[in-house]
């Protein structure tokens, strides 16, 4: 019999990740000894590049953002940031198919792009589609092993899946990664998986 996982209140998972600043998708372990010139892709009016402006745009929480993230996909201005962060303001406009379509095509133009993932992840998570969720935020860790969030989404998952003890793993795998004060909404999560996790080998014993 499934155990039934009790979620403390502020276990909710963690929200959508903006790009901040653009990472080139190929080749990301070799050193760009001889960056490209910053000229080629400014902006002369205001000395940012599309993308940058855009960025500037949604982090003021301007609805121009949109507009602007449009502008830089059409000047192939970090397509892939571009398209992952116009996905989140779809989400947040209540627009599902348009999110799934930026950060679906965020992917088609780089495979490994790990926000594009987590994002997908947590649109698939509201859709209570744990399964598709559970395989991005595992691609989305896959890329980057530092990236904090997706342990704990992941660990969401897992709990709600009914495997424990991979959720406890990437829990602590987040309380190692962020600093004591964030940990701290993971300790009750943690205490709880902890019990599932014992109460359901426990069901396995007796049932043997």
């Amino acid at each position: 019999m499934a155990q039934i996982l009790k979620f403390p209140t502020q276990a909710s998972k963690l929200g959508y990740k903006r790009v901040k600043k653009h990472k080139p998708a190929e080749n990301q372990n070799q050193l760009d000894l001889f960056p490209h010139p910053k000229a080629q892709i400014l902006n002369l009016e205001s000395g940012l590049s599309r993308f940058e402006q855009a960025l500037l745009l949604d982090e003021r929480g301007d609805v121009k953002a949109a507009e602007a993230y449009a502008k830089a996909i059409e000047e192939q201005d970090c397509t892939a940031d571009a398209y992952c962060n116009l996905g989140i303001i779809e989400s947040q406009k209540g627009n599902t198919s348009k999110a799934f379509d930026c950060f679906t095509t965020s992917l088609k133009h780089d495979p490994r792009h790990s926000e594009a993932h987590y994002n997908l992840a947590n649109l698939y998570f509201d859709l209570n589609d744990f399964r598709l969720a559970q395989t991005h935020y595992e691609m989305a860790r896959e890329v980057d092993p530092s990236f904090a969030n997706v342990y704990f989404n992941l660990a969401l998952v897992q709990g709600i899946n009914n495997d424990f003890a991979a959720a406890v793993n990437a829990l602590n795998k987040y309380r190692e990664l962020v600093s004591e004060d964030e940990g701290r909404i993971a300790e009750e999560l943690l205490q709880n998986l902890r019990k599932s996790l014992v109460a359901a080998k426990n069901s396995r014993i007796g049932s043997a």
